[in-house]
């Protein structure tokens, strides 16, 4: 008669070893990869929750016939609300409150940082006066950007990065960092700074 334990075999101490040391090196392949990946992910979210903010500042005031002012604060928190508030009842709604909404900084993008910028368009160089020094912008019902907060003809430039990881893919490094850039005449696009002109996601 056949001994049913006959057939059955478990692993050895040494084929054990060598899945855990196998899996261990694939691991530490594939970390960088994940790490990086991370990273990225965190500034795409917080560059995607900063073009939202500035579009519904620019909503904002084309709907409230209203200037709308859109404030950077916490390197990629924000708030939206109106430059003069008015507190008188629509309804439910006020008319134009002081805050509209916002956005806490750590919100899906812990390590992710926002710097900010004027620039003159022609020329990619940073502004003679520093308008945009405080991180604000204010749209008017015509959805553009007011002369006060943005030099005409010039952008507002806002750099999504992650200090903690690195040099940006156009600074030499692997980290895919973007950038926001908003006209005075109002138009907001997410660009990536390591793309070459010519292509739509170029930012020059």
């Amino acid at each position: 008669m056949l001994n049913p334990a006959a057939g059955q075999r478990g692993m050895s101490i040494i084929e054990v070893m060598i899945a855990v040391t196998l899996a261990a090196l694939l691991m530490a392949l594939g970390a960088p990869s994940f790490i990086k990946g991370a990273q990225s992910r965190q500034i795409r979210t917080a560059a995607d929750g900063l073009q939202a903010g500035l579009q519904l500042a620019k909503t904002e005031a084309l709907r409230r016939n209203r200037n709308v002012k859109f404030t950077l604060r916490n390197d990629t928190g924000w708030t939206v609300g109106c430059e003069t508030v008015d507190a008188t009842l629509d309804g439910t709604e006020q008319v134009c409150p002081a805050e509209i909404q916002k956005r806490e900084a750590l919100e899906g993008s812990v390590n992710a940082r926002t710097g900010f910028a004027e620039v003159v368009a022609a020329t990619g160089s940073a502004a003679g006066t520093a308008l945009f020094s405080d991180g604000a912008l204010t749209f008017t019902p015509l959805g553009r950007v007011t002369t006060g907060t943005l030099g005409p003809g010039n952008n507002a430039l806002f750099k999504i990065s992650n200090p903690t990881g690195g040099a940006c893919v156009a600074d030499g490094g692997e980290m895919r960092c973007l950038q926001i850039i908003v006209s005075s005449g109002g138009q907001i696009r997410m660009c990536d700074p390591a793309i070459a002109a010519g292509d739509p996601r170029a930012c020059s």
